[in-house]
């Protein structure tokens, strides 16, 4: 070997012994890293608090800190058997947490999302429900999911949220991930709605009910009435009349920097707010108004995990059954 080339395989060799210590470094500071999960959970389907010994597991397994929501950890004894320390569960918001876990359907993840607010702690969704848009992944899934999330490598989206402000106050928390509805009450005529856009006049809704939706939301209750599906981060809101008396009032999309003020009518004198599900009376003296929230929610996301790969998957979109 030409002696000029020396320096230059020490100077290799130097690197490798370096790029190994490095990593072997970064192995250990994951495992002394002691991380804080919260974890929410389904308290109504016993099957779906199934994998949550497991998902306790892996996380001891790295000397994490875990702290269950209180109700959570009431069902898990009464339903899995499954003995939570006192020492460990918290009510509300009274948590402190690097990551908020939450376990069953899109339904707890909504819960979740509420509970976090704006506190800018993200939110890994593992789906043990049906359908699972939000909470995408699997079960199956949670060892490697962890062990990801433990190396950094993992992506964090976000997603817009709306604020509703009432003229009356009302108990419902008032900002919501999916989608805002305005809707009758069941034994109840059709409402009518006047809907403005920065304070002119959209149109006066003759409708069982009317849909504010995020893009997250457009694949939830919007969808549902005919509503479009809207990417993630497109900044839009998508306006979706439920079973309106006429056949040309069609959805519309429009910019979520704009605000929304809605004023209803209704022959009982009153109508139903839904929160992403949450519900409340008001009277029809009570006015609406929708605009962004200050904050927005963020999801964990492996990198694998796309969101028209889960769109596909999901609405089964070039499944063929013959």
């Amino acid at each position: 070997m030409p002696i000029y080339l020396l320096p230059f395989f020490y100077f290799l060799i130097k690197m490798q012994i370096y790029g190994f210590i490095s990593i072997f470094a970064t192995k250990i500071l994951n495992k002394a890293l002691v991380m804080k999960f919260a974890i929410i959970g389904n308290i109504y389907q016993s099957e779906k608090s199934l994998h949550a010994e497991h998902l306790l597991g892996v996380l001891r397994r790295y000397k994490a800190k875990i702290f269950v929501e209180k109700a959570f950890a009431e069902f898990l004894l009464r339903e899995q058997h499954l003995n939570i320390p006192a020492s460990e569960q918290f009510e509300g918001k009274a948590f402190e947490a690097d990551m908020v876990i939450s376990l069953g359907g899109d339904g707890t993840f909504l819960k979740a999302a509420s509970i976090v607010g704006g506190r800018n702690i993200p939110i890994l969704g593992i789906n043990t429900g049906r359908l699972g848009f939000l909470a995408d992944i699997l079960p199956e899934e949670m060892d490697v999911t962890i062990d990801e999330i433990y190396a950094n490598h993992y992506k964090i989206e976000e997603r817009a949220v709306l604020q509703l402000t009432t003229s009356n106050p009302l108990s419902v928390h008032p900002f919501a991930l999916n989608e805002v509805a305005i809707l009758k009450h069941d034994s109840s005529s059709m409402i009518s709605i006047k809907a403005y856009i920065n304070h002119e006049h959209l149109n006066t809704y003759q409708a069982d009910g009317l849909i504010v939706a995020t893009p997250t939301g457009s694949t939830g209750y919007s969808l549902s009435v005919g509503g479009p599906v809207i990417a993630p981060q497109s900044k839009t809101m998508v306006i979706t009349p439920v079973a309106p008396h006429s056949l040309n009032c069609r959805p519309l999309v429009v910019r979520d920097d704009w605000e929304i003020t809605l004023e209803v009518e209704s022959r009982s004198h009153n109508f139903l707010v839904s929160v992403d599900g949450r519900s409340e009376s008001c009277n029809e003296q009570t006015r609406l108004r929708i605009t962004r929230a200050p904050y927005s929610v963020k999801l964990v996301k492996r990198f694998d995990h796309l969101y028209f790969n889960t769109l596909r998957s999901k609405m089964m979109w070039g499944a063929d059954a013959r």
